[in-house]
């Protein structure tokens, strides 16, 4: 996804309005997962995404090819079929420069929702540990 800049927020940090849909956080972790293992088969980020799954979420393999589809067409990711190997061909995909720069942006990012979601913790567990002022019977 290209970077872009928060109209509501406007600041000069992306923000995770300008990096779409956060549900179950797939991308972010297909770009991990790339820079550490420098190139692997979508079968194989299948098996370590739950691993480091962001939420509880189970992650459907549909969404992560999906999500490899998307990243390779903003450039963020590069495959090729390996025919070299016993067996059937296998697509082979790995991180382009431009994938470790969006993987900085969505490290920026999981920073910020990070931070707010620690916030809200914080003042929930606070508002209750209060009591129920303003709460109707």
């Amino acid at each position: 996804m290209p970077r872009r800049i928060c109209q509501r927020h406007r600041g000069d940090q992306p923000c995770s309005c300008a990096m779409g849909n956060l549900y179950r956080f797939v991308e972010p972790l297909v770009l991990l997962l790339l820079k550490k293992k420098g190139r692997s088969y979508g079968y194989d980020l299948a098996a370590d995404l739950q691993e480091y799954a962001l939420t509880d979420a189970a992650i459907e393999r549909g969404a992560l090819y999906r999500t490899l589809r998307q990243l390779e067409i903003n450039r963020n990711v590069k495959s090729e079929w390996e025919t070299d190997q016993g067996g059937p061909a296998r697509r082979v995909y790995r991180l382009t420069r431009r994938g470790e720069q969006h993987l900085e942006e969505w490290a920026t990012v999981l920073e910020h929702v990070s931070k707010s979601m620690a916030r809200f913790v914080k003042q929930t567990r606070k508002s209750l540990r209060h009591g129920a002022r303003g709460a109707r019977a």
